[in-house]
């Protein structure tokens, strides 16, 4: 099947679209050699309608590379409260749309997260929910494919086309299964944080807390926060990966090695070649000087979130999760991660387990065995919830 490649083709579709209760969307894209994705192929169908010609429904390829297409009308679907947009782990895909054109898709509805709810383990793939659902198989041949290239083959159109086609059948049988155990607040609080603009905002100020390390000195996090504040201020505007101007292990080794010129750089066990000259070089020079000078040291404190307090306490949270997970027939991992267990055994309250309806099914009995109000008996081969003595 050929691509659209013009924007009242494009616009054609998208109107059809409008009067069909759902669209299913996938994109393909690239981001091996940029900071941001770079979009290659967009995917999108709809169910058949009481007087369409096309028994399963309409099914296209959209190529954004295409010279002269605008994306305006995908856009305006977008917008189109009427119509219900599915997608299948839409963090990335959304990621793209929020940075080309400041918008999210509305009405959503993510498969991945659905599932989840709907109790089919955490994370699970388009592919498993195709075979236990749509009771299909998938071609993986193209999967590794570079997207990018033109023209495509009839082996990654029919490829891409299948990321679509069988999501009409997964959307409506999980849509179902929400409406049947009255879960649909559930997957409602999911989607308003994939559709909160800050999950795909990343500050540079903010980059050093994603660096994971051992060291907590308030000096060596100084650096350690102004190192990564430059590379990624410097992948951003160059559109590069952040990998491409150092590695985490290799600001790790300059955070503690304080390099104060460029002989210093050329000793770095880690430092890329690239990195120990121009304008690289330079940045991470001002950057550490900048940190060995910075009045506001970071602290991090010994109950910070994800960090172990009362470790016991954390292991009795963690049987208690299963056991309310398995009872309700939800992912553990979608109602607490670990680091939110941890929080709550050093006293922190606000936190996502502790909220909505995760408080119902989770929370307000992780407070109580925290608080020793209750507490956990092995009872015929289960965990069950006692009060304490």
């Amino acid at each position: 099947m050929p691509a659209i490649t013009r924007t009242e083709d494009l616009a054609r579709f998208c109107e059809l679209a409008k009067t069909a209760p759902y669209v299913t969307v996938d994109t393909e894209f690239l981001r091996e050699r940029t900071y941001w994705s770079k979009l290659c192929l967009i995917q999108l169908a709809i169910p058949p309608a009481s007087t369409s010609k096309t028994p399963g429904g309409e099914a296209v390829l959209v190529d954004p590379l295409a010279e002269g297409l605008s994306l305006e009308p995908l856009y305006d679907l977008f917008r189109h409260t009427g119509t219900v947009k599915v997608f299948h782990a839409a963090r990335q895909d959304l990621e793209i749309f929020f940075h080309d054109a400041q918008l999210f898709p509305t009405p959503l509805f993510d498969t991945q997260v659905a599932a989840m709810v709907c109790g089919f383990g955490e994370q699970v793939g388009y592919e498993t929910l195709v075979r236990k659902i749509a009771k299909a198989d998938l071609d993986k041949s193209s999967r590794f494919t570079d997207w990018s290239r033109r023209p495509l083959s009839e082996a990654q159109s029919a490829y891409a086309l299948a990321d679509v086609t069988h999501l009409r059948v997964i959307y409506e049988f999980l849509s179902a299964e929400l409406v049947k155990t009255g879960r649909e607040a559930w997957l409602a609080e999911e989607i308003a944080v994939l559709e909160d603009p800050e999950t795909y905002i990343t500050r540079p100020e903010e980059a050093w807390q994603k660096v994971r390390t051992r060291t907590n000195s308030p000096r060596f996090l100084a650096i350690l926060r102004e190192l990564a504040r430059f590379r990624e201020s410097y992948a951003q505007d160059r559109d590069i990966p952040r990998s491409r101007v150092y590695k985490d292990d290799a600001m790790i080794e300059l955070a503690s090695t304080k390099p104060a010129s460029e002989a210093d750089l050329g000793k770095s066990r880690l430092l890329l070649r690239e990195a120990r000259k121009g304008d690289i070089a330079n940045g991470i020079l001002a950057a550490v000087r900048a940190g060995l000078e910075a009045k506001d040291l970071p602290q991090v404190k010994a109950d910070e979130p994800g960090r172990p307090g009362n470790a016991a306490l954390s292991d009795l949270l963690r049987v208690l999760l299963k056991a309310k997970a398995d009872a309700a027939g939800v992912a553990p991992k979608l109602i607490a991660s670990a680091s939110e267990l941890d929080a709550i055994a050093t006293g922190h309250r606000d936190v996502p387990a502790l909220q909505g309806w995760r408080a119902e099914v989770f929370g307000k009995d992780a407070l109580r065995l925290a608080g020793g109000e209750i507490a956990l008996s092995a009872q015929n081969g289960a965990v069950k919830v006692v009060p304490a003595r």
